[in-house]
């Protein structure tokens, strides 16, 4: 039976490299992107180059309603999903004080309203598929322990983590698990970081380097696989020791 999973944000970063290694694990992955058009164009030429399928799907997560019809058009038209990883989200960092309504209104929009734009015209379909079902979602280190300059941030994905554990209790008796990974300083190719910031967090990881999109695709895919079935309601950080 096809597996299908929607990854939202997959067209860079740590989605674009879950989006392909769970096609290599043999999923047909829905490729969400807003904006960046090209970026999950690239994400999906990536799979097909290896056999993998896929296809693309544009909508707002924070946009309430653009998620619901074009997530439920896509649902009828395709069936419902086996999984689903919560991944897009944005940044807007900067002193509490100096922190404008808009910063803090988009990153939780986007960060934590996702969580139910994208995830509850998915959950009944889920269900109905009574084949069990994942779901993923990207939290931070900045959701557990809290970070200097990310208030919005970090109240966004503690948020993630608090609404995934009780969707994991809800959710259970029907073999659908839902777990939070909890990336720390990962290597995106984009580090929007000021040297002595970066600095100052290195000597926060013992294994004293950054972390790597491979690395956290490495644990979704892990748990999106059927031998993880007995995994649910956890938060599993990917942060090298970070402390």
């Amino acid at each position: 039976m096809e597996k299908t999973v929607l990854v939202t944000g997959a067209s860079k970063g740590i989605g674009k490299a879950i989006a392909c290694q769970l096609a290599q694990d043999g999923f047909t992955i829905v490729i969400h992107y807003h904006s960046d058009k090209q970026g999950a164009q690239d994400t999906l030429t990536t799979i097909e180059s290896f056999g993998g399928k896929a296809r693309l799907l544009q909508f707002d997560v924070s946009n309430r309603l653009q998620c619901q019809q074009i997530l439920e058009a896509e649902i009828e038209q395709h069936g419902a999903f086996y999984g689903v990883i919560n991944n897009a989200g944005i940044i807007r960092d900067g002193a509490f004080p100096a922190l404008t309504e808009k910063d803090w209104n988009d990153v939780i929009h986007t960060d934590l309203d996702s969580f139910y734009n994208v995830l509850h015209p998915c959950i009944m379909p889920m269900i109905g598929l009574r084949n069990g079902g994942r779901i993923i979602v990207i939290s931070s280190i900045s959701g557990i322990t809290g970070n200097r300059g990310q208030v919005n941030y970090s109240a966004a994905k503690a948020g993630l983590i608090g609404a995934s554990k009780a969707l994991a209790l809800e959710l259970a008796k029907r073999k659908i698990t839902v777990n939070c990974i909890a990336p720390g300083l990962i290597d995106t190719g984009i580090l929007d970081m000021e040297p002595i910031a970066l600095q100052e967090a290195m000597k926060m990881i013992p294994l004293k380097r950054m972390g790597t999109v491979d690395e956290v695709a490495g644990l979704a895919s892990y748990l999106m696989s059927d031998i993880a079935s007995y995994v649910t309601r956890q938060v599993i950080s990917v942060n090298g020791g970070m402390i």
